[in-house]
């Protein structure tokens, strides 16, 4: 028996039936490779060597009813390779990929290069003679041929997957007698010409061939009963039909399968190319013609458009997991019986006959399922109009047709809804949530019954001319004269507007004492030309928007918001104005760190001294910022900072408090020194301490140093900066005590010169 699964894949799209005569084919049909349609016809190469393409057909077709196809092939204009594969594999392959191409035709494995993607079948119709042959690593060969070419035949190959599988199943040979041969009246070669030749359209000239497939359910075994036939003509008015194979395909089969055609050419080449291919279910006896039903008790609506429907529970569908694929319009019966001949017409649902129109209105079908809508034109009131049309099901059969009559009634006047208190002409109103409005049904008819519905899903009970709404949501409604026939309002919506967001400074401080504060400048995204905003005091006093303008006492404040136009307030937000009872003061005081100097009455500042900045600002500071006036700032409560250059600086000192509230103080600091000079009066060379002359300095960059005794002679000259100085000494003799003189060049280290002389005291 065929392996199945209980359920299976109905026949979605088939049969399918492509002429490929033009640019367009179907959505379904997927091309790879070199595949393109050229002049009518789809071509998988083109007469150069080394190309391949290929199609297939993305429609699944469940095994259990098998598949036939039909296709002419032509293959010509070069000089005889390689051929074409017509292969099914499995539906369900995650990722296509086609096989080795040159002599395994696309189907099968080739070399390390995988074979197609979870192959069932190939029929191969090879010319060069490689895909019945071991070569390039296939699975089997015509028996005592191995790697030999076999030229003008026709190949099946099983099942593959990956590397493994694709083996050689049986195989003809067309221009040869035999077992796997045909007898001579019946063979023929598989190209129709060499090179310079055309394709051969017309079946009653040589060169023409067209296949036959047919997989039947095999009822004795696993798999199908093979048969595969060709029309070919070798002379002049004599087509003739060969059975190439009629046999057992002992191979289960997965579940849904899908079918494809490829071709390819490798040293040597040919034009290889499909037409007219048609793929429809095999097992007809299987299958039967759905029924439709006679419709006589409808009625329809003049000027509006009437929506039907004939269900799957209505129709009679005999197929396994049948359902309504399409139905088709007809002016009579006599339409009908001259399209049963023809499938592909029944099966592809035609556009053109899924609309039909009539002087009394327009019939027009959905593109699926049993869903059709009636539009009568003005002027055929109380008159009936009549149509035929068939069902298709999903297995591309078709019913033998039935009839739709259709009474055209008096549509009633429109109908619209009006809100009550609100102003006509008006489609919406907003309203707070949880308020109802009345909606009324208004219009010139007398209207005998109603449906209301709320974003179009029918409210329960709602059979009265109006209702009290309170959801938000676009209501309408449609409302029905005596003659059954309706008429749908434009909507109207009830709109729940969301409060506005609410979001205020918490708290609010104000930072001078006895100050008020405008609460609206500390809300955000305050906008009172759409909204009201309300403030409850401390004391339970509610002030409105500009009321809020003046307010001077600390404690907790409510506030809430609403939309102009509507009454409801938000829920309250909580939040504390604090008025401070002090003010907020700076201060700061600074010295050369560690020696109190602050300035010129001390010695100077010299701008290499750190000065140390102290914060002497209220306590409950909690940030500092410092701008010491010379493009450097600091963040901390105490810093220090060396300037290196002289000048007059303003230090402003800025602290924010814990409430946010900031003061700030401006300080001036001079640094009038850039170097300081001290001569000693004297000296005591013979005693440990003080046996040097030579000045203390700071901020001296070089310096010169000249000792001369009172009658002018030179005793002592240095230019080294770091020198001890004289040690009263001359040539190592010690002078005698008394004055001396002393004279001094030096350079300060901002560039200033500095020159002084004058006596000191040598003391033994």
């Amino acid at each position: 028996m065929l392996s199945l699964v209980n359920e299976s894949v109905a026949q979605v799209g088939f049969p399918y039936c492509e002429q490929f005569t033009d640019n367009s084919t179907q959505s379904a049909t997927v091309f790879g490779g070199s595949a393109r349609i050229v002049d009518g016809a789809l071509r998988l190469t083109d007469a150069i060597n080394e190309q391949n393409g290929y199609i297939y057909i993305d429609i699944p077709f469940s095994s259990t009813y098998g598949i036939k196809a039909e296709f002419e092939y032509f293959s010509y204009g070069g000089n005889g390779a390689d051929g074409i594969v017509a292969f099914l594999f499995d539906a369900e392959t995650p990722i296509f990929n086609t096989g080795g191409f040159g002599g395994s035709l696309g189907y099968a494995q080739r070399g390390n290069q995988v074979g197609l993607s979870r192959a069932y079948l190939g029929i191969g119709f090879d010319e060069f003679g490689n895909f019945g042959t071991t070569q390039e690593g296939k699975n089997g060969g015509f028996a005592g041929i191995g790697e030999s070419l076999v030229p003008n035949s026709i190949v099946i190959r099983g099942p593959g997957n990956g590397l493994s599988g694709y083996g050689f199943v049986v195989g003809r040979k067309t221009m040869l007698p035999g077992n796997d041969g045909l007898r001579p009246s019946d063979q023929f070669p598989i190209s129709s010409g060499g090179p310079g030749t055309n394709r051969v359209t017309d079946p009653n000239l040589p060169g023409y061939r067209k296949v036959f497939l047919d997989l039947q359910p095999d009822p004795f075994g696993d798999g199908y009963f093979l048969t595969v036939k060709m029309l070919v003509s070798t002379e002049a008015n004599n087509p003739r039909m060969v059975t190439i194979f009629d046999r057992p395909y002992d191979f289960p089969a997965p579940p849904n399968l899908k079918i494809g055609f490829t071709a390819s050419t490798g040293g040597l080449n040919n034009i290889h190319e499909i037409r007219n291919l048609i793929v429809e279910v095999s097992n007809e006896d299987g299958l039967a013609n759905p029924e439709g039903i006679n419709i006589d008790d409808k009625a329809s609506c003049e000027g509006q458009e009437n929506t039907y429907e004939i269900t799957a529970a209505e129709a009679t569908l005999p197929n396994e997991n049948s359902s309504i694929r399409c139905l088709q319009f007809y002016g009579s019966l006599e339409d009908i019986q001259a399209e049963e001949g023809d499938i592909c017409s029944q099966a592809r649902c035609r556009p053109e006959n899924r609309v039909l129109v009539l002087p009394q209105g327009t019939f027009r079908a959905s593109d699926t399922g049993g869903e059709f809508t009636f539009f009568p034109n003005t002027g055929f009131t109380d008159q009936t109009v009549q149509v035929y049309y068939t069902i298709t099901d999903n297995y591309g059969k078709t019913s033998s047709g039935n009839y739709i009559k259709l009474l055209i009634k008096e549509s009633p006047e429109p109908v619209s809804v009006v809100a009550e208190g609100v102003e006509e002409n008006t489609n919406e109103v907003r309203l707070c949530a949880g308020a109802p409005v009345i909606l009324k049904a208004v219009g010139e008819e007398v209207y005998v019954r109603f449906e209301w519905y709320r974003d179009d899903i029918l409210i329960p009970n709602s059979d009265l001319p109006q209702i009290s709404a309170i959801l938000p949501g676009t209501y309408k409604v449609i409302a029905y004269n005596s003659k059954s026939c309706p008429t749908e309002s434009e909507g109207f919506t009830l709109i729940n507007p969301a409060f506005p967001s609410l979001v205020i400074t918490n708290p609010v401080v104000g930072c001078d004492p006895g100050m008020t504060l405008d609460i609206r400048q500390f809300i955000s995204g305050h906008d009172d030309s759409l909204y009201d905003y309300q403030l409850e005091t401390p004391s339970g006093e509610f002030l409105l928007n500009e009321q809020m303008a003046q307010i001077a006492l600390s404690g907790d404040y409510l506030i809430r918001v609403k939309h102009k136009d509507l009454t409801c307030w938000s829920e309250p937000a909580p939040f504390e104005v604090i008025i401070v009872e002090e003010v907020l003061k700076a201060n700061f005081d600074f010295e050369v760190d560690g020696t109190g100097v602050k300035g010129d009455e001390e010695g100077g500042i010299f701008p290499d001294d750190p000065i140390k900045f102290t914060d002497l600002s209220s306590e409950e500071v909690v940030s500092w910022s410092w701008d010491f006036g010379d493009g450097n700032s600091s963040a901390e409560e105490n810093p220090i900072h060396v300037y290196g250059v002289k000048g007059v600086y303003q230090v402003v000192l800025t602290i924010t408090d814990s409430l946010g509230c900031v003061a700030e103080i401006t300080k001036e600091l001079s640094i009038t020194k850039s170097f300081r000079v001290m001569f000693p009066t004297g000296f005591t060379p013979t005693l440990a301490e003080n046996r040097f002359f030579r000045p203390k300095v700071r901020g001296i960059a070089k310096m010169e140093i000249l000792v001369f005794n009172l009658w002018g002679n030179m005793l002592f000259r240095t230019d080294d900066l770091q020198t001890e100085g004289w040690d009263g000494k001359v040539n190592g003799e010690l002078m005698p005590g008394g004055n001396y003189v002393y004279r001094v060049k030096m350079v300060s280290i901002d560039g200033e010169s500095v020159e002084q002389s004058g006596r000191f005291l040598l003391i033994r």
